[in-house]
């Protein structure tokens, strides 16, 4: 099943898209005048048609067939780790350059009262 809406499928609304379209020209077939009003028989033949061969016919088969779990691969794993050590080493490098500026910071002495 490739498309599922709502629990139904494609085909549920192509049916229902064609009979709405059938109502609509009855409705407007019906407001018609002489020979015209004829034409709501063949529009609701075909109507029924489109629909048994849909219903009849399906294109895929009611049971999925069983598909295989996608296997995921890290292609990419090496090369991850050795940009997690880079980045570690520079952050560790920043940190150690930092601190001392951090912790070293001059503190000047006030001018005492002399009075």
């Amino acid at each position: 099943m490739a498309d599922v809406v709502l629990g139904v499928g494609t085909g549920v609304f192509i049916i229902t898209l064609i009979w709405i379209l059938t109502l609509a020209l009855t409705i407007i077939l019906s407001r018609a005048t002489g020979p015209t009003k004829l034409g709501i028989i063949p529009v609701v033949l075909l109507a029924l048609i489109i629909t048994l061969v849909l219903v009849f016919f399906p294109r895929a088969a009611e049971v999925p067939a069983p598909q295989r779990a996608a296997q995921i691969v890290d292609m990419f794993f090496i090369g991850r780790y050795v940009l997690l050590s880079l980045v570690s080493l520079v952050f560790l490098a920043a940190l150690f350059m930092l601190l001392p500026l951090h912790f070293l910071e001059p503190i000047y002495a006030k001018p005492l009262r002399t009075h």
